[in-house]
């Protein structure tokens, strides 16, 4: 599947009635986290969808970037920063090519992307992040994690599949046991998640 194909499969996801990741309110987790002062600086939001992390970060004075591989996704996101007044950038890209950017970040945050990806393209992924992150930034990622039962939703994710994950070049200051919020159309109103706090170290 090129990046195009992709592009246009996660439009779909927009269309209609919000997935279940778009709960129009940021993640209880990341409101903790900028309220403890932990999303500043330059920052980047891998995987924004629309925007309410990116949009978040930016009423805390962070300088943000929301990146997505959705149009639509990236469109809704502009919408919404200018309803609320936010000074908040967005850019159609799919988040396997971050190193592609011009620019590095003191903090990246992902909700909900790094579990998407397939073996290779979680490597890719990691490398691409390293490329972007200034050495100590931060790398707060939420993902789905192995502690859910059942068999919808995305891919669970171990706690040991995230160590080796980011086994060089990185340090795991934290990995604690999080819920997803997500939207009721599942049925349910939380999901089982990790919560990793990751430090790109100095090459």
């Amino acid at each position: 599947m090129t990046s195009t194909d992709a592009s246009h499969d996660w439009d779909d996801s927009y269309t209609g009635t919000p997935p279940p990741w778009d709960i129009g309110r940021p993640q209880p987790a990341f409101a903790r986290l900028a309220s403890d002062g932990a999303l500043t600086g330059a920052l980047l939001d891998a995987g924004c969808g629309t925007g309410e992390h990116t949009i978040l970060a930016a009423q805390h004075n962070a300088r943000v970037l929301g990146v997505d591989i959705s149009p639509r996704a990236i469109e809704i996101a502009r919408q919404k920063a200018v309803e609320r007044d936010v000074g908040a950038a967005f850019q159609v890209l799919d988040a396997l090519y971050l190193d592609t950017l011009s620019e590095t970040f003191d903090t990246i945050i992902d909700s909900g992307l790094f579990h998407v990806f397939d073996d290779d393209a979680r490597a890719r992924y990691v490398s691409a992040v390293s490329a972007v992150l200034q050495p100590g930034g931060h790398l707060h990622l939420m993902c789905f994690s192995d502690r859910q039962s059942g068999d919808w939703g995305p891919r669970r994710v171990g706690e040991g599949e995230l160590h080796a994950a980011f086994d060089s070049g990185w340090q795991i200051n934290s990995l604690t046991a999080e819920r997803f919020e997500i939207n009721p159309v599942l049925g349910t109103p939380t999901a089982e998640a990790w919560l990793a706090d990751v430090v790109r170290l100095a090459n």
